[in-house]
C-alpha cells in the first residue's frame, strides 16, 4: 500500500509539473504575441500615421491583422527607402519572400513582424498572392524608382497599396467583386497622392520621381522640382496627377453603395486621401506649400465621424 501510494503522490507531482509547464509555456506565447502586435502598432503609427488611424477604427481581430499587413508592407518600403546598394536590397527582399513562405508553412521566424503576420494568416485565411504582390512590386523598384508613365505609376499603386486594401477586407471576411473594385480605385488614388506627397521630400535629397511622360508633356525639367518651382507648368503637371488621383476617388464613390456596409470600414483611406486633394485644391496645387506638409489634425475627427455615419 505504501509503495502504491507512493506512486499516486509520484503521478500527481507530475501532472502538476506538466500543467504548470503548459501554463508557463502558454503564457511566454501570449507574452511574445503582445509584444510583437505592440512593435507592428508602432511600426505603422510612426511610418504610415494616417493609415494607422484608419486601423484603429476596425473591429479588434480585423484591426490586428491589419496592422500586422501594415506592417509588414512599411518593412518592405524601408528596404526600398533606406537601402542604395541594389545587392543588399535584393538580400533583404529575400528575407521577406523566405518568410512569407515560412509563414505558409507554420514556421514563422522568430521576427516580430514575422510572428504577427503568421497570426493573421491563421485567424483570417489572407490570401498569399497579395502578400506576395507587396514584396515583388518593391522588388521591381529597387534599382531604379522612376516612373516612364502616370499609368506606371497607377499599376504600381494597384499593387503595393491596393493589395493592402484587398487584405483588409479578407481580414473582415469580405471577398467580394464590388468591394474590392472600390479598393482598387482608392489604392490607384492613394498610390498617386502618395507620390505628390513625396515630392518635396524627394526634391530635397535631389531626387524626382514624376512620370517621365508627365515631365515631357509639361515641358518641365526635373531642375524645377530640385528647386521648388511654383511656375504654373508644375502646377499644370500636378493638376494633371491630382485629377487622375480624384477619378479613382470618385469612380469608388459610384461604386461604394453596392459594397456591404460592414466592408466600408476597410475603404476608410478614401477619407485622408481626399482631404489631402483638398488641402492640395486650396494651395492652387502648389505641392511645395509648407501647409500641406503639416499633420491634418482633423483627419482623425473625420474619420471617426464617417464611421458613426457608416458613410465614405
Amino acid at each position: 500500500m505504501a509503495v502504491l501510494s507512493g506512486l499516486s503522490i509520484e503521478r500527481n507531482v507530475y501532472k502538476i509539473r506538466s500543467i504548470f509547464f503548459v501554463a508557463r509555456k502558454l503564457s511566454s506565447k501570449v507574452q511574445t504575441s503582445k509584444n510583437s502586435f505592440l512593435y507592428c502598432q508602432e511600426l505603422v503609427r510612426k511610418h504610415d500615421y494616417e493609415n494607422f488611424l484608419a486601423a484603429l477604427l476596425l473591429p479588434p481581430a480585423s484591426r490586428q491583422s491589419t496592422i500586422a499587413v501594415r506592417a509588414f508592407n512599411v518593412s518592405l518600403a524601408q528596404v526600398q527607402d533606406q537601402v542604395s546598394q541594389g545587392t543588399i536590397g535584393q538580400m533583404r527582399m529575400k528575407f521577406w519572400s523566405e518568410t512569407l513562405e515560412a509563414v505558409y508553412q507554420n514556421t514563422p521566424p522568430a521576427q516580430l513582424v514575422a510572428l504577427q503576420l503568421y497570426e493573421a494568416v491563421q485567424r483570417h485565411n489572407l490570401s498569399k498572392r497579395w502578400l506576395q504582390r507587396l514584396i515583388s512590386s518593391r522588388e521591381n523598384h529597387l534599382s531604379s524608382k522612376a516612373f516612364q508613365s502616370l499609368s506606371k505609376v497607377e499599376d504600381y499603386a494597384e499593387h503595393s497599396v491596393s493589395s493592402v486594401l484587398y487584405l483588409t477586407l479578407e481580414s473582415l471576411n469580405i471577398r467580394k467583386v464590388d468591394s474590392d473594385h472600390a479598393a482598387s480605385h482608392i489604392g490607384r488614388a492613394q498610390g498617386l497622392v502618395t507620390l505628390l506627397r513625396a515630392i518635396p521630400y524627394n526634391s530635397k535629397r535631389q531626387q524626382v520621381y514624376v512620370p517621365l511622360d508627365l515631365l515631357v508633356q509639361h515641358k518641365v525639367s526635373q531642375n524645377d522640382f530640385l528647386r521648388g518651382s511654383d511656375d504654373k507648368k508644375v502646377k499644370d503637371l500636378i493638376f494633371d496627377v491630382a485629377s487622375t488621383a480624384n477619378a479613382h476617388i470618385q469612380k469608388a464613390r459610384t461604386i461604394i453603395p453596392k459594397v456591404p456596409s460592414e466592408a466600408k470600414i476597410a475603404l476608410m483611406p478614401l477619407i485622408s486621401v481626399d482631404s489631402y486633394l483638398d488641402q492640395l485644391r486650396a494651395a492652387d496645387f502648389n505641392v511645395f506649400d509648407p501647409k500641406l506638409s503639416q499633420r491634418n489634425n482633423l483627419l482623425p475627427w473625420k474619420l471617426w465621424w464617417n464611421k458613426f455615419r457608416g458613410k465614405i
